[in-house]
């Protein structure tokens, strides 16, 4: 198993460096998530590293308290950022991380964790670079906390073999495709942690619509 991540790894590092990195899509998508969902109160977001998911723009949308990440050792902290402008800094590994100073929030007051990954596959299997930061942060979470995987099409693979430490996705946000989705899709409403309920946005590809004919 672990030969197969490694090699997971670094074909999803080279789809980073070659596919389209335009978050327009999944951006919307995930503001109209947002909109559909205002009990969701405190988000923890993320900076995005070279080919993630820049969710900057989400930010003052509304009056959401949004929380950052920042490497402490072996884990991860939290931290309310306002004003990005401001309150990011450069931290661990060259990521912009919230500065000295701000509110801390544990993992049990957040609503919503918005989750970076290498890849995600349909059944809520994320592989990320290997440091198990949001595997063990997730393990903090309340039970009704939603953990949401954003992603880009071409980050989305056919199986990611999880290992017990491994926490599954209750939703994925994915935009841009290459042949899979002309479009936007999301797995999974947040209330389906088994990903049963599946839900298709925007254009579909040719193949897809004689697939749902059949």
């Amino acid at each position: 198993m672990l030969h197969k991540k490694r090699q997971l790894r670094l074909d999803l590092r080279r789809r980073l460096e070659l596919g389209n990195t335009d978050p327009t899509s999944v951006v919307g998508e995930l503001a109209a998530y947002l909109d559909e969902r205002p009990a969701l109160r405190v988000v923890a977001t993320f900076s995005p590293l070279k080919g993630e998911v820049n969710l900057l723009p989400l930010l003052g949308r509304d009056d959401r308290t949004w929380v950052f990440p920042k490497v402490e050792s072996t884990e991860l902290g939290f931290y309310h950022v306002s004003n990005p402008s401001e309150d990011l800094l450069p931290g661990a590994y060259g990521i912009l991380e919230p500065r000295e100073g701000l509110e801390k929030f544990h993992p049990q007051k957040i609503d919503l964790f918005l989750c970076p990954g290498l890849g995600f596959d349909t059944h809520g299997g994320r592989i990320g670079r290997g440091m198990g930061f949001y595997d063990r942060v997730l393990e903090m979470a309340r039970p009704d906390a939603v953990k949401l995987g954003v992603c880009f099409g071409f980050q989305l693979v056919d199986e990611v073999e999880m290992e017990d430490h491994d926490i599954r996705m209750n939703v994925l946000i994915a935009g841009g495709t290459d042949g899979l989705l002309d479009g936007r899709l999301i797995f999974g409403d947040g209330d389906s942690p088994d990903f049963s309920h599946r839900v298709f946005i925007g254009e579909q590809s040719e193949q897809q619509q004689e697939t749902e004919q059949q």
